[in-house]
């Protein structure tokens, strides 16, 4: 796949919406395209919780997929000034709070519902990190109800019978920063 494709794509999408940009650079990381999108004004790219980044991302990746003749779209992930970046932060943080409670109780913790991409984040971090290599992940629910459940991998029967509850009480505070999380 062509970057100048991508960049040129994206700058059409953006100069028709007239969204203010300076830039556009692509970077790769793993087995997905980082785009950043060098702005003065990131606010109006983002839009409400992330609406207008999470629409351009999904277009452009159609539009990609279309001109590129691929048989999927490709892994990108649009950003602008950090949003998304810091948002990733986030959800690594929360997962790392929830081991911690994971190990205390010896139970299993179910995580709010998240997009298909914030959980993806989370299952390569509990998977890559090396101070969670006694944890496991999976995904669990329907549609924007799916959710990850985190537990030890030598869990106990009783642990592994005991009902999981959307997530946790315990687990959960009234302020866990999952709730502007554009997720």
């Amino acid at each position: 796949m062509d970057n100048t494709t991508i960049k040129d794509t994206l700058g059409l999408i953006l100069k028709h919406l007239e969204l203010p940009f300076d830039g556009i650079e692509i970077t790769t990381e793993e087995d997905m395209l980082r785009i950043e999108i060098i702005s003065s004004n990131p606010s109006r790219i983002i839009g409400w919780h992330g609406e207008t980044l999470n629409s351009m991302q999904h277009i452009v990746k159609s539009m990609i997929r279309e001109k590129e003749k691929l048989e999927k779209a490709p892994f990108l992930v649009l950003d602008v000034d950090g949003y998304r970046k810091v948002q990733e932060d986030k959800v690594k943080k929360i997962a790392e709070q929830k081991a911690d409670f994971v190990r205390r109780t010896g139970s299993r913790v179910a995580l709010a519902p998240m997009s298909p991409y914030f959980r993806r984040i989370v299952h390569l971090y509990v998977a890559n990190h090396p101070d969670m290599q006694d944890l496991t992940t999976e995904s669990t629910g329907e549609g924007d109800y799916r959710q990850i459940v985190l537990k030890q991998k030598k869990q106990t029967k009783r642990a592994e019978d005991e009902e999981l509850s959307p997530v946790m009480a315990e687990a959960r505070s009234e302020n866990d920063g999952l709730e502007n999380l554009d997720i």
